[in-house]
């Protein structure tokens, strides 16, 4: 595959940073592209020369990389979930050629593959019709299971987008090391989530096309016995996730800022309208009209729906017990209180005890650029900014060949004038496990950091 150059790339990152309009970028590592301000479109060099070092608190990680064979351009999504039995899974993405899961222990500290995903179907396509990523928010079930499903990566010169045959939803079983396979529900079209009701023996699909301006996504209800579907609705909405609440009802976002709901014991969908703070969102990210990525997971009762627009400040949370056709929710603050600071969120998770965890890219003119770890308690005023992430072992990881030449896809972190190493693009993946640590992915290289908030 083509390769772009460490400098493109890092461009390409920055207007990545804060505009809701999206295009496709053929093979970027990275899936958002989006418009920016004229001032960010500078090289990162030149930027760094005129923005003023952060003189921050450092909120210190260990690091450890994903194993460098399972990519090839250092890259992964929001693919992370602690298992029953303690361990993460994270998903990679490899493209034109593969993408695998991966099973972190917490305790040893070791890696291994546990789906080998185009070894698993039995294929030897490359290229688009490859399974290139692992791009789901993965689910764990009831059983313990772990629900994901694969996705297309990008065409390059040649390739038609129908050379894409379509995603898998699969299921792998810790206990055993068996993974389940689905057929592919929308033909030519990825899957991004995968949200198990194991209770009903129903999972819920969320496909996505990867179409510019407005994409295809349909909205789909898995049998897990007989492997049939049913078709709800186009919802239009790229990167939907899917969540249940305390009733068994699911939920799936619509373009312009309506959400679907779907409640299996009545076979009924419903077209929810939404306010916030009673009255409808039209000055927000939540209801763009072409759809804009939306972070959302329930709370451990599922009777709270927290939400995060990804360039949009701000932390709302929805009443799932709420009757009629409106769904409410409100605002819980911002992420970053500067006024100044930009956001883009792409990492979000609620943890057993309620609290939501978010990783968060904050730009300001002229200063630095980090990333940062927010959290909010249920309760609490606003969000807490517990500072910018930094890495305490930079050793964790070869960034040279040899002969001391860089390798390639490795500049996503960079070393400050202080020595402080610090990773520059974007958190793509949180989650904060029962042993009271959070872990979050970074890329370029993919990169696990395990974190300890006190």
């Amino acid at each position: 595959m083509p390769r772009r150059s460490a400098l493109s790339l890092q461009v390409s990152a920055l207007l990545l940073s804060c505009h809701p309009v999206w295009h496709p970028l053929p093979t970027s590592v990275i899936t958002f592209s989006v418009g920016c301000l004229l001032a960010l479109a500078l090289p990162y060099s030149q930027q760094a020369q005129e923005s003023k070092p952060e003189k921050a608190r450092w909120l210190w990680t260990t690091a450890y990389a994903i194993p460098k064979h399972l990519t090839n351009q250092g890259s992964g999504y929001f693919s992370i979930v602690e298992g029953k039995n303690g361990c993460l899974y994270i998903g990679t993405a490899k493209y034109g050629e593969n993408a695998y899961l991966v099973e972190f222990n917490t305790h040893t500290k070791e890696m291994k593959v546990v789906v080998d995903v185009m070894k698993t179907l039995g294929s030897t396509a490359k290229g688009f019709a490859a399974q290139s990523k692992i791009h789901t928010r993965n689910n764990v079930g009831e059983s313990g299971k772990i629900y994901f499903g694969t996705k297309q990566g990008y065409p390059e010169k040649g390739e038609k987008r129908t050379d894409y045959p379509g995603g898998y939803p699969m299921i792998y079983d810790p206990q055993t090391g068996k993974v389940e396979v689905y057929p592919i529900p929308i033909p030519h079209q990825g899957i991004i989530s995968v949200t198990p009701d194991e209770s009903r023996g129903l999972a819920y699909i969320s496909t996505c096309s990867d179409d510019r301006p407005v994409e295809s996504t349909h909205f789909l209800v898995l049998d897990l016995k007989t492997g049939k579907y049913k078709d709800l609705m186009d919802c239009e909405h790229s990167y939907a996730f899917i969540v249940i609440d305390h009733l068994g009802r699911a939920y799936h976002p619509i373009r312009g800022g309506d959400i679907a709901r779907y409640d299996p014991r009545t076979d009924k969908l419903e077209r929810l309208k939404q306010t916030i703070d009673g009255q409808p969102p039209k000055d927000s990210l939540l209801a763009h009209p072409h759809s804009h990525p939306i972070n959302w997971e329930v709370s451990p009762d599922r009777k709270t729906l927290y939400a995060v627009a990804m360039n949009e400040n701000q932390l709302y949370a929805y009443d799932l017990t709420a009757q009629g056709e409106v769904l409410p929710g409100r605002r819980l603050g911002a992420l970053i209180q500067d006024p100044e600071a930009r956001t883009d969120c792409r990492a979000l998770c609620v943890a057993q005890d309620g609290t939501v965890w978010m990783g968060v890219a904050v730009h300001f003119p002229k200063r630095e650029h980090l990333l940062h770890i927010v959290s909010y308690k249920p309760g609490d005023k606003g969000c807490r900014d517990h500072g910018p992430i930094a890495i305490r072992n930079p050793d964790y990881t070869n960034f040279t060949d040899e002969k001391g030449k860089p390798l390639p896809w490795h500049h996503g972190v960079r070393r400050r004038p202080d020595g402080v190493l610090v990773p520059q693009y974007h958190i793509m993946g949180i989650c904060a496990a029962r042993n009271g640590k959070v872990y979050a992915t970074t890329i370029i290289p993919l990169t696990l950091h395990e974190i300890e908030i006190r």
